[in-house]
């Protein structure tokens, strides 16, 4: 059965040397480490690491993550694993972030789901995740 959580969170970006060139042809190369604070149905703390490319066409650029998340989940204590995969095109967004399969631990054991982030005018974040607890096998 599936179910919804929302709430806001903060986030705090720190940039960290690459272990290839910054620069390539065409794109700005990045390494960050995430920070987050979720708030919320989804009270949790996570430590993730951000690689991402910006173009050198405006409004182009893509990034992917990795990060561990550790709280309370409607209730239900435990951490799992989110990916991220994004791309703007020309300003047009796309955004995938999943839970890692099988990463759920503690009472969070068989957590499948999807994760949308929102970012308002202002800078505010929110993140909206639909999730299912299913049977491990």
């Amino acid at each position: 059965m599936s179910q919804h959580a929302a709430g806001p969170f903060d986030v705090k970006l720190a940039p960290h040397p690459l272990a290839l060139e910054d620069k390539v042809e065409g794109a700005s190369l990045a390494r960050m480490s995430l920070d987050k604070q979720y708030h919320g149905d989804l009270d949790a703390s996570s430590k993730g690491e951000m690689l991402s490319a910006v173009s050198s066409v405006n409004g182009s650029a893509g990034y992917v993550a990795i990060e561990k998340v550790d709280g309370t989940l409607g209730g239900r204590k435990g951490t799992f694993v989110l990916q991220h995969n994004a791309t703007m095109t020309r300003g047009a967004p796309y955004l995938n972030i999943i839970v890692v399969p099988d990463t759920g631990t503690g009472e969070l054991e068989g957590l499948t789901g999807t994760m949308k982030i929102i970012i308002a005018p202002g800078g505010k974040h929110s993140y909206e995740f639909d999730y299912a607890l299913g049977a491990t096998s």
